[in-house]
């Protein structure tokens, strides 16, 4: 192993890369790039890091300073850059892939468009698998006019749900439907619709109840509510039906049994908290420690040190919140039915997931060695902004997201990001005022800054109505800057929601050819169970 006492990165070539992603070993490959660049074209098991918000999302994502680390880009220097950031935050095992995303393709393997495609790509796998049973747009509508007795849940968190829903569906995470199908849908003779915006989520929520052995007739909405759209029939808009708080009592021993059956028959393990706190304090072994319950409930107290992870946004999202692969997953909820039944779903993702069999009553804390962020800087207020923009002389720079750039800033402000501030052509004897609405981030932008020569850089943070208020001018440039510059937003199928049908067909196009794009290597992470259904109806899978 090389050593990385000093700041020197050492390249990886894509060979080589491709044989540590199926050595075993831990590895957390990490696209530096924006997020707009990364769902353009991306690794298969890469998390996108972006290197604007490197410093802030990285003990998350990668808590163990050891962990064997590999980042890159497009082969313009955003990697190297990146690399020393970790570097200096004591992380000791980093590489760079020689040549970044251009040289991967080069070499033969495959880039990946979308995101979280390691999950959908497994949703898709698990539909052939299981083959679960599915419902088209217009034979649910029809079934819906009909008074059939039928109920549709929609499995995406509350927030996804306001924004367009099936008419008449109500909300149930996937996470919750082990714990709150039965209060939702009283009689074993309803049929059980699960539907989410496009197809992992319906799929695999339809799957949990099928597999949990649910005496309803279960089927998944085919491509979700952009079927229902593209079939030309309307969507309902800002509803709020959604599960109760909590299922009566008398049925958590039932459910937990329900739950705990399930985890045994596809090979989850069940750690203690002793066991729990020794593997989080293992410094040769990452874990973590994933809280798998509702918002509200995280919201109201949590193991210290655990993750938010919802139970259905960890299957769906997995590289959202877990950046190391070949880590470990501790997961836990209240109640002892969650966990298990999501930990059944991860470990054939390839995880090694475990529940922790106390859940949130144990002892248990992890922690991280890495660094925090620094400090959130003062800032400057919005009557001192406009003050010395009359003085003048001030480079007045907004780095905000591109879009949200585009439909409000100051006038005369300059859009940019971290990776490309060197761009600006700034003068280093004229200070700088950041536009920001993060101050942590408007802190690593201003580190940059400093590090280029620009001696004198403050921060404001504020909104287009303040600005106003303070009489400066604001403007919209909806072309400005251009979509090539706006490398922060993924232009992938973005309006698929919004009236667009040809980005509907496009993204469901997209993720229903994932399975043919993997290879052998990136397939072979996913080993299905036929025990994970119950005895009787394995005969089908």
């Amino acid at each position: 192993m090389p050593d990385h006492s000093d700041q020197t990165i050492h390249p990886v070539e894509a060979v080589v890369l491709k044989e540590w992603l199926g050595d075993g070993r831990e590895i957390a490959l990490l696209d530096v790039r924006e997020h707009g660049q990364y769902g353009e074209a991306h690794l298969f098991f890469a998390v996108n890091v972006p290197f604007s918000r490197l410093e802030h999302e990285i003990a998350r994502l990668v808590p163990r300073l050891s962990a064997r680390i590999v980042v890159y880009d497009d082969g313009d220097g955003t990697a190297e850059r990146a690399a020393v950031a970790l570097k200096q935050m004591r992380y000791t095992e980093v590489y760079r892939l020689a040549g970044g995303a251009p040289a991967w393709r080069a070499a033969g393997f495959s880039l990946f468009a979308g995101v979280n495609v390691p999950s959908k790509t497994f949703g898709e796998l698990a539909e052939h698998f299981f083959a679960t049973p599915r419902i088209g747009a217009r034979d649910l509508a029809a079934r819906l006019a009909a008074k059939d007795d039928i109920i549709v849940l929609d499995g995406r968190p509350f927030t996804e749900y306001r924004k367009m829903n099936i008419p008449g569906a109500t909300c149930c995470p996937n996470g919750e439907l082990a714990l709150r199908v039965r209060e939702l849908v009283p009689s074993a003779e309803t049929t059980i619709v699960v539907n989410c915006a496009g197809r992992t989520r319906s799929i695999i929520g339809a799957q949990t109840l099928i597999n949990l052995g649910v005496p309803n007739p279960v089927l998944a909405l085919e491509n979700g509510t952009q079927g229902w759209y593209l079939d030309d029939l309307a969507l309902e808009h800002g509803a709020d039906r959604r599960h109760g708080i909590a299922p009566a009592s008398t049925e958590i021993a039932t459910l937990r049994e329900r739950a705990q059956t399930l985890a045994g028959r596809t090979g989850v393990g069940i750690v203690d908290a002793a066991t729990a706190q020794q593997w989080l304090a293992d410094t040769q072994r990452t874990t973590f420690l994933c809280d798998v319950r509702t918002p509200e409930e995280f919201a109201e107290g949590s193991l210290p040190g655990a993750q938010h992870t919802p139970g259905g946004q960890l299957i769906q999202a997995t590289d959202q919140y877990v950046g190391v692969q070949g880590a470990r997953l501790i997961l836990f909820d209240g109640e002892g039915v969650r966990a298990p039944v999501v930990a059944s779903w991860l470990v054939q993702m390839g995880w090694e997931a475990v529940v922790l069999r106390e859940g949130i009553g144990a002892r248990v804390r992890a922690g991280s060695a890495v660094p925090p962020p620094p400090p959130e800087p003062a800032t400057l207020p919005v009557a001192d902004l406009a003050q010395a923009l009359v003085r003048g002389r001030v480079q007045l720079v907004d780095i905000r997201a591109s879009t949200t750039f585009r439909a409000g800033h100051i006038d005369k402000a300059w859009w940019s990001i971290r990776p490309r501030l060197d761009r600006l052509g700034l003068r280093a004897e004229d200070p700088v005022i950041l536009v920001a609405d993060e101050p942590g981030i408007a802190s690593l932008v201003a580190a940059t800054l400093r590090e280029q020569g620009l001696r004198e850089v403050r921060i404001h943070i504020g909104t287009p109505e303040a600005w106003r208020q303070a009489g400066l001018t604001v403007v919209a440039t909806p072309d400005d800057p251009a979509d090539s510059e706006c490398i922060d937003f993924l232009f992938f199928v973005h309006d698929r929601h919004d009236g667009n049908k040809d980005a509907a067909r496009q993204y469901l196009a997209w993720e229903t050819n994932l399975i043919s794009q993997v290879d052998r290597q990136e397939r072979a992470r996913f080993v299905f169970h036929a025990n994970a259904l119950k005895p009787g109806e394995q005969d089908h899978a």
